[in-house]
């Protein structure tokens, strides 16, 4: 439902900044293209879109354009599990070796290369909710920080998965790696949702992609979310760019990009969907009225309240306990709910926004935000990468609580 912005308390010509600001980006040639939108209350009071899809077609960015969410796949599989665990179909403090039984007995990294690590056995067994924060020890090979990540590479896992491999057979992989710290201690961005996904396969009895559909997408009304893009879609389907590395400009990345054009044998749980602006929006909406929308209640209210609190150790943020690396969030003043980043301290983050603010993002620089002191929502989708290239996140959250004049 879209609103004029007074409606709702905006200022529409402050709300403007936005498209100027993010405009800039698309004149200068950092970006293709990009879709904003901002609703208050649950209406929409601001929808935008910039640039192109796809430069090499001068095709312009629209409301059915398709994006690769990456990464903002990660929350819809939370709820996913939160929704099995309202059934009583595991418990957060389940071993996930209940599920996946690789994962038991498994080994700590302490010292050594990556070719000759030396580990010992871990003091606590990786739980649901260690998946659910990233505070399992696990990792991802594309982070470059630690000899764990080289590991992780030199098993094929990088960007995804070797070619071929399914979720059962990753799991099983990863479960041989060594783990990066005790689970419970620490936090790092890492493959835990994607194992995550498939413990929800193993507790539902269904594949990933065949409950998101039965119980979240379809109920949601969400139907152009997906694992891939069909033959007669392609032509929606933004395209993924990076820098040219040969100076100016963008250029395409088919080799991750082409991957959301064929059905994965890989169902990623922690970053293989592809939505419309429309979709997610109605994804946050749920979120933001406590778990239902038009009618289809996904979880409780309480469900979401605490999923959306801090759940890191000793409630620190993620600055005192979050491995220095990037992640889709800054760390001071962001604590970990079950799924989504928490703002605990809103002075500490320097960031306009309120404390219990949840977002996550995605590699190819979506982000998406919920306010609930506000009762905002914001999104922001383009495709390029990597997310750390420009400060995007914040940017969006100052432009839009700055046209807030109510």
């Amino acid at each position: 439902m879209e609103t004029e912005p007074g409606e709702v308390g905006f200022d529409p010509e402050r709300l403007k900044r936005i498209d100027s600001h993010f405009g800039r980006f698309v004149d200068d040639g950092k970006l293709a293209g990009w879709t904003v939108a901002v609703a208050r209350r649950g209406r929409v009071a601001h929808l935008s879109h910039c640039g192109l899809a796809d430069i090499e077609s001068n095709r312009p960015v629209a409301d059915n354009t398709i994006w690769r969410i990456y990464s903002m796949t990660k929350p819809i599989t939370s709820v996913a599990a939160m929704m099995l665990y309202e059934r009583g179909a595991l418990e957060l403090t389940d071993p996930v070796a209940r599920y996946i039984p690789a994962f038991a007995d498994m080994r700590v990294y302490v010292a050594g290369s990556a070719a000759n690590p030396g580990t010992v056995p871990a003091t606590e067994p990786i739980r649901v909710w260690h998946l659910l924060t990233h505070t399992a020890g696990l990792t991802y090979g594309f982070h470059h920080a630690h000899a764990v990540d080289e590991i992780y590479r030199a098993k094929g896992f990088e960007f995804g998965v070797p070619r071929g491999m399914d979720t059962a057979a990753a799991c099983d992989a990863w479960a041989q790696l060594p783990l990066m710290f005790d689970p419970g201690t620490e936090w790092n961005y890492s493959i835990a949702t994607d194992v995550l996904g498939r413990v929800v396969e193993v507790a539902s009895g269904q594949s990933l992609d065949e409950f998101f559909s039965e119980h979240i997408f379809g109920p949601l009304d969400m139907t152009e979310t997906a694992f891939s893009v069909a033959a007669d879609d392609l032509e929606r389907l933004a395209t993924l760019y990076v820098q040219n590395p040969a100076g100016g400009g963008l250029v395409r990345n088919t080799s991750l990009g082409d991957a959301a054009t064929r059905q994965p044998t890989f169902l990623s749980g922690g970053g293989g969907l592809v939505a419309t602006a429309a979709d997610y929006h109605r994804f946050t909406q749920m979120l933001a009225r406590g778990g239902e929308l038009d009618g289809a209640r996904l979880l409780s209210p309480r469900t979401v309240a605490y999923m959306s609190r801090n759940h890191l150790p000793g409630g620190v943020d993620l600055d005192a306990i979050g491995r220095p690396l990037f992640a889709e969030s800054q760390f001071r003043g962001v604590g970990f709910g079950l799924g989504v980043s928490v703002v605990v301290d809103a002075p500490a983050g320097k960031s306009l926004t309120s404390e219990g603010e949840i977002a996550w993002g995605g590699l190819a620089s979506t982000a998406f935000y919920i306010d609930p002191v506000e009762e905002i929502t914001a999104m922001f989708f383009t495709q390029f990468m990597p997310s750390s290239q420009y400060p995007i996140r914040p940017h969006l959250r100052k432009l839009v609580m700055q046209a807030v004049v109510d």
